[in-house]
């Protein structure tokens, strides 16, 4: 926990945490819903049958507030969802906070975050493939087209800087467009976002960027919202930030928030990664809102203690990214793995975990969930135009039924990476490609047609899993196919086994076990 020493005249060398203290109620408040919201907004919420007029959206009561204000160190944030109050507070002051008679909750905020990327390095010129490569296995080629990128929706990042931007040639076209609409520094409390880490450059870059005349993420024609939420050495106020991004962003009229951000072992134990911290519940309000949320699972794949999705990935209604590396293409070792600890399927879908973008100066590579979860937003931006009248968790279900995977699901791929021809109704139905049977030596496979050619690696992938009663996931893996076949299945598992589920070639077929 991050602590520090303060010097007070009411409580001397009192150790100070970070809280979020909710309140009881908003009576007698007022909200002119028409002066407060963008009338994007507005119409997202109309079309969707989401009120404008909600209690969720009121501000404050301002004397509830002020007598916090009295009693703490300071006040950092304020959240008009869950009418709740951030501080800074002793020991001593935030027991006479409890005591406050509209004081329903307080939570103390502890722990760090962390940005989903890890090493980069300079890319040579052969190295651009991935460039063509990472829109591509998406379908982007379809999108690009049918004249499809993102144009009239509008993306919600946030991300601890984006240094650059304002130069950068990457987003030339976003500056020409006067498509960044707005900015704002939740850590600093102020417009300017030009500064601090590039990591927000690089995810703004997996959605719209452009490299020489070539796209770097499929939406290059969408708008844009920019908040710095994250700072380092600065643990207490993130999932606030978060909180007060996403309540900005709404106000704003974001169609979708892209967050490349979260939240694990640093602060929380494994049984908590069920949807119930602030962030995860900020996640979920944003798409009750009518926002998709879109957010990286993590990079804790290798690590023995902890190799799970984190917060607010582990949200039902988040959008949960993983990542695939692009010469295998199936799970990149460090992509975390699902599902959450109250048994929600995570991750949702996947795209490259290692990706082209553009840094704070130039261009490079990068590894990091936080790259495939811009370019399933920009993904995500192009299927929203070619169909504005879904609602946020319409689009959410749309965007799993379109992977290359789908009907199949696993932990680490979840349905697979998105495809463009779903939402061009191009998609063509799977024929069958192989037969599976289950004798006593294992499962066996006959592979019927020679796989189809792909402009990516999968073609002779076969995804299985052992699933219980209940659909539960037992075990799952991916092996190659190349001529006919015997897996061998764990002996264990196969006794709680209910049914095997095989996918290949485009083809899925479930094998009961169970007379």
């Amino acid at each position: 926990m991050f602590c520090v020493l303060i010097q007070s005249s009411a409580f001397s060398q009192s150790i100070v945490s970070s809280y979020f203290v909710e309140l009881s109620d908003k009576d007698g408040v007022t909200f002119d819903p028409l002066a407060y919201f963008d009338s994007k907004t507005i119409s997202r919420r109309i079309m969707h049958n989401i009120p404008i007029d909600d209690k969720t959206d009121y501000p404050l009561r301002s004397d509830y507030v002020q007598q916090v204000e009295n009693i703490v160190t300071t006040h950092t944030a304020t959240s008009r969802w869950f009418n709740g109050i951030a501080v800074v507070a002793s020991d001593e002051q935030i027991m006479l906070v409890r005591e406050l008679p509209f004081v329903k909750s307080i939570t103390e905020l502890t722990g760090e975050s962390s940005l989903c990327s890890i090493s980069e390095k300079t890319v040579s010129n052969s190295q651009l493939e991935l460039l063509r490569m990472q829109t591509c296995r998406m379908g982007g080629d379809l999108y690009k087209e049918a004249d499809i990128d993102g144009k009239g929706v509008r993306v919600a990042i946030f991300d601890a800087g984006f240094p650059g931007v304002d130069v950068h040639p990457a987003f030339q076209h976003l500056r020409d467009g006067n498509r960044i609409l707005k900015t704002w520094d939740f850590v600093k409390d102020r417009e300017n976002v030009y500064d601090y880490n590039s990591h927000g450059a690089s995810c703004l870059s997996c959605i719209a960027g452009m490299y020489e005349g070539e796209k770097i993420g499929l939406a290059t024609g969408a708008e844009f919202l920019l908040a710095r939420t994250e700072q380092s050495r600065e643990p207490f106020s993130e999932e606030v930030n978060w909180l007060e991004a996403a309540e900005w962003a709404d106000k704003n009229g974001a169609d979708i928030i892209s967050s490349s951000l979260g939240y694990t072992h640093h602060r929380y134990f494994r049984e908590e990664m069920n949807g119930s911290s602030l962030v995860a519940r900020a996640a979920n309000m944003a798409a009750r809102k009518g926002i998709l949320v879109v957010n990286a699972m993590g990079n804790d794949g290798e690590k023995e203690n902890w190799h799970y999705v984190g917060t607010p990935a582990d949200a039902d209604s988040v959008l949960s990214i993983a990542g695939i590396d692009p010469y295998s293409d199936y799970h990149i070792n460090f992509s975390s793995y699902g599902p959450t600890a109250s048994g929600v399927r995570k991750p949702n879908v996947a795209a490259y975990g290692h990706a082209f973008l553009a840094k704070k100066k130039g261009f490079g590579d990068a590894f990091g969930t936080s790259f495939a979860t811009p370019l399933v937003s920009g993904f995500a931006a192009c299927a929203l135009q070619t169909n504005p009248s879904l609602s946020a968790m319409e689009l959410f279900a749309e965007i799993e039924a379109s992977g290359d995977l789908y009907p199949y699901y696993d932990y680490a791929h979840g349905y697979g990476v998105p495809q463009a021809d779903y939402f061009l109704n191009l998609k063509e139905k799977a024929s069958p490609s192989f037969t599976s049977t289950w004798l006593d030596d294992g499962l066996h496979i006959i592979a019927l047609n020679n796989p189809r050619q792909y402009d990516y690696p999968n073609s002779n992938y076969m995804y299985y899993q052992l699933i219980d009663s209940e659909d539960n996931i037992l075990e799952y893996k991916v092996v190659t196919i190349y001529s006919d076949d015997v897996i061998t299945i764990d002996p264990e598992k196969h006794e709680k086994a209910a049914a095997i589920t095989v996918f290949y070639n485009g083809f899925m077929n479930t094998i009961s076990l169970k007379n």
